[in-house]
């Protein structure tokens, strides 16, 4: 068998294996990727899915990128933009490290007042719903609604340890398949194919031969449990819907104690428990995924 090359790649011609996996009847809508500037010369990437005015604004966790919700996307069937965290995906990296919040949400807000012009929706899993929280609290004007895919600010170093310790594995790999033998080791319940897809978004190979995650290429690239700071005030300042979708399997870095703490600050909130799924609600359960959004959060 030929050894997989970054050549074989194109992340335009994946998505038929989205659909097959997962049984979906469904068209593939226009897909593009999109550059807006955020600081300077740097620039946030993202897809933009269909060719209407986004119903819905995605953003995906640390060490991930934009393609995580691919199967989402395809489900939704409704116009949306996925974006790159800095130094995730096709984003340039941040002179920030990987879990700075702050500075994260200061890069998408940049990038929003560019994509939008009225508020919508705002979904965010793990590093991206924290960084949500902040965009949501500082401007409202672009937020109609905060969902929280399995985070809230009482993520620590122990709750999301099973994440970094994975993600801050060997900085290379000598050929793709021991970086899918690792992956495969990690997610024990994914499909082998699903998992060569994820590898093929996120995983780059250099001039030698070795393959390294997209977000290691970059300085500061060692993932760590956010600083939350005082999200939880911010949280509860927020006017807006706030939707907390946790994750009810192993992996899940939500607890009862957060869901309670959620509740608390912010009374109105609504939590919906995901079966059968570890923090990665758009990896184990896409379809519950997308159709709680479509239910919950988009009109």
């Amino acid at each position: 068998m030929r050894a997989m090359a970054q050549s074989d790649y194109d992340e335009f011609a994946l998505f038929h294996e989205n659909l097959a996996e997962w049984n979906l009847d469904v068209a593939v809508p226009h897909v593009e990727r999109f550059f807006v500037a955020v600081d300077g010369l740097r620039q946030l990437s993202g897809l933009r899915w269909g060719d209407a005015p986004a119903q819905l604004v995605l953003v995906h966790g640390g060490a991930q990128n934009a393609h995580t919700f691919d199967t989402v996307a395809l489900a939704l069937q409704r116009p949306l933009l996925a974006l790159d965290l800095p130094g995730h995906g096709h984003s340039d990296p941040s002179p920030f490290p990987h879990g700075a919040v702050a500075s994260h949400a200061t890069d998408l807000i940049h990038a929003l007042e560019q994509l939008l012009d009225h508020p919508v929706p705002l979904v965010g899993m793990s590093l991206g719903g924290l960084c949500a929280i902040l965009v949501a609290a500082e401007r409202p004007d672009l937020v109609a609604s905060l969902t929280l895919i399995d985070i809230t600010p009482g993520v620590n170093a122990d709750k999301a340890r099973h994440v970094t310790d994975f993600v801050n594995g060997p900085a290379t790999f000598d050929n793709f398949d021991a970086l899918l033998a690792r992956t495969i080791t990690h997610n024990p319940t994914r499909s082998e194919s699903s998992l060569r897809r994820g590898i093929l978004h996120n995983a780059v190979q250099r001039a030698d031969g070795s393959w390294v995650w997209r977000h290691q290429q970059h300085p500061h690239a060692t993932l760590s449990a956010p600083d939350a700071g005082d999200l939880w005030a911010r949280l509860g300042e927020l006017t807006m819907p706030v939707t907390l979708l946790r994750a009810m399997g192993p992996g899940s870095v939500v607890d009862d104690a957060d869901e309670a703490k959620l509740l608390s600050v912010a009374p109105g909130a609504r939590v919906v428990h995901v079966a059968n799924s570890g923090h990665s609600i758009q990896g184990d359960q896409p379809l519950e995924l997308a159709a709680l959004l479509a239910r919950l959060v988009v009109n």
